[in-house]
C-alpha cells in the first residue's frame, strides 16, 4: 500500500490532510487480527490497516478453546479460524480420570494467516513493518515511514508487567509425526500423571490425524525461567512411554505467559507509555488464572466494531475503561491463582485442579470462558479443599 511520508515527528499532532486509514491496527496476532476481521465485516465503512512485523499473521501458534468461551454471536468470526474439532475431550490425574462432552476446538497460525490474507484486501494489510513508535493518531514505522490514523490500536503482546504479580504458565508443543497410529481420538487436555517438576505440569495432547498429534510439556511455575532442550526431551519420553513411533517433529512452538496473582492495574496500565488504544495481553485482556486470551481477544474485537467512533483519543479511553472492567470482573481468578502458587507446595499444584475437576461441566465451561457466576465460585471453593485452610486464608491475606 501507499503511504504518507511525513517530515514531522511523532508527536501525537493531527496533520492537516487526509489521514491514511481510519483505524490501524499494530499487531497481526490474535488480538489484532480478531479485531481487524470484526470490524472489515462489520464496519465496511471503517478504513482499516493491520500492520504486522513478521512475514505472516498469528505467529507460529495453536490457540485452542471450548465452545463454551465464545459467544454464540461471534460464531461467524470464530468458525473460519478453526483448523480442527473434535467432540469432547479427557483430563487424567493421579486420582481422577474424566471424559467430558465439551466440544473443543484449534486454530493453527498457518489458518489465522490464510483467514486475514481471504478477508482484508492487500491495502488493509502490511506485512515486515516493524514499529518504532506508536501515539492515538499515528504510526511510525522503523524504516522511517508514518502512517496517520485517525484511531490506532496496540495490540502487539504483553511487553511490561509493572504493577503485576505474576506466576508464570511455560512450556514447549511438538507436532510429531508417527509412523503408525498414535490411537488418540480426542484431545487430553491435562495429563497430571507425569511427574510433577517445576510447580504444577501436565502434558497437552491434540491428536491432528491418526498419525500426528500435538504434545505441549507445560508448568504453572514460580519464575520464567524455560529451557526448551529439557522440554522437548520429556515430549520424547512422553511419546516413548505411550508406545508413540515417531518419525520427526513437525512443528514446534514455546511459550512463556503471566499467572497473574495480585497487583495495581493503574502501575501496570501507566507503565506503558502512550496514551494509546490497547489490546490483548497489553491491555491485560486474559483470563487470571488460565492466561488463555481468545476468549477475551474476541469479546474486545466486537466490542470496537461496535463503537460508534474509532478516533484515537476516544478509543483510547473507550479501551482503558473496557480493561479496568476486565480487571475487577477478574479478581475471583487472580484469588485463586494466589492461592495456587503461595498456599500450595509446587509439586502438589495438580491436586488444586484434579479437586477441581470434580465439578459439572456447565461449570468448567463457564470458568474456562471467565463467566463464573456467584453460585459457580461458591461451589469452586466449597467441598474438602485439597489445601489446608490455613495456608489458603494466609495466602489470601498476605501483601505483596
Amino acid at each position: 500500500m501507499t503511504t504518507t511520508q511525513h517530515s514531522l515527528p511523532l508527536d501525537g499532532t493531527q496533520d492537516a490532510q487526509e489521514p491514511d486509514c481510519d483505524l490501524a491496527i499494530v499487531g497481526g496476532g490474535l488480538a489484532g487480527g480478531m479485531i481487524a476481521l470484526a470490524v472489515s465485516k462489520l464496519r465496511p465503512d471503517v478504513k482499516i490497516l493491520l500492520i504486522e512485523e513478521q512475514d505472516v499473521f498469528g505467529g507460529d501458534h495453536i490457540w485452542s478453546f471450548f465452545a463454551s468461551d465464545i459467544p454464540q454471536e461471534a460464531g461467524w468470526l470464530i468458525a473460519p479460524l478453526i483448523a480442527y474439532g473434535w467432540r469432547g475431550y479427557d483430563v487424567i490425574f493421579p486420582e481422577r480420570q474424566r471424559h467430558l462432552d465439551e466440544r473443543y476446538y484449534s486454530i493453527t497460525s498457518e489458518r489465522f494467516d490464510q483467514i486475514i490474507r481471504e478477508n482484508l484486501r492487500e491495502d488493509q494489510r502490511m506485512n515486515n513493518a516493524p514499529v518504532k513508535a506508536v501515539v492515538p493518531d499515528s504510526v511510525a514505522l522503523q524504516d522511517g515511514t508514518i502512517i496517520s490514523a485517525k484511531g490506532v490500536i496496540d495490540a502487539r503482546g504483553i511487553k511490561n508487567i509493572t504493577g503485576l504479580e505474576c506466576g508464570w504458565q511455560k512450556f514447549c508443543g511438538q507436532s510429531l509425526q508417527c509412523s503408525e497410529p498414535h490411537g488418540l481420538t480426542r484431545p487430553i487436555i491435562m495429563d497430571a500423571t507425569v511427574d510433577q517438576k517445576d510447580g504444577y505440569r501436565f502434558v497437552y495432547c491434540l491428536p491432528f490425524s491418526p498419525t500426528e498429534v500435538f504434545v505441549e510439556d507445560t508448568y504453572y511455575s514460580d519464575t520464567p525461567d524455560l529451557d526448551p532442550r529439557i522440554l522437548r526431551q520429556r515430549i520424547a519420553q512422553y511419546a516413548d512411554e505411550q508406545g508413540w513411533k515417531v518419525e520427526r517433529v513437525v512443528r514446534e512452538e514455546t511459550g512463556l505467559l503471566p499467572v497473574t496473582i495480585d497487583g495495581d492495574f493503574k502501575k501496570f496500565w501507566e507503565a506503558q507509555p502512550g496514551n494509546t488504544a490497547r489490546a490483548g495481553g497489553r491491555s491485560g485482556l486474559f483470563h487470571g488464572l488460565t492466561s488463555y486470551s481468545l476468549p477475551d481477544a474476541v469479546r474486545f474485537a466486537l466490542y470496537v466494531a461496535s463503537l460508534p467512533r474509532l478516533d484515537g483519543e476516544r478509543l483510547a479511553e473507550a479501551s482503558k475503561h473496557y480493561a479496568e472492567q476486565h480487571w475487577r470482573s477478574g479478581s475471583y481468578y487472580r484469588m485463586l491463582s494466589k492461592m495456587l502458587f503461595r498456599a500450595t507446595p509446587p509439586n502438589d499444584r495438580y491436586s488444586i485442579f484434579q479437586h477441581f475437576y470434580r465439578l459439572p461441566a456447565p461449570l468448567l465451561g463457564r470458568f474456562y470462558a471467565g463467566q463464573s457466576n456467584w453460585r459457580d465460585k461458591l461451589r469452586i471453593l466449597i467441598g474438602k479443599p485439597p489445601i489446608p485452610i490455613k495456608s489458603a486464608m494466609q495466602a489470601l491475606f498476605k501483601r505483596s
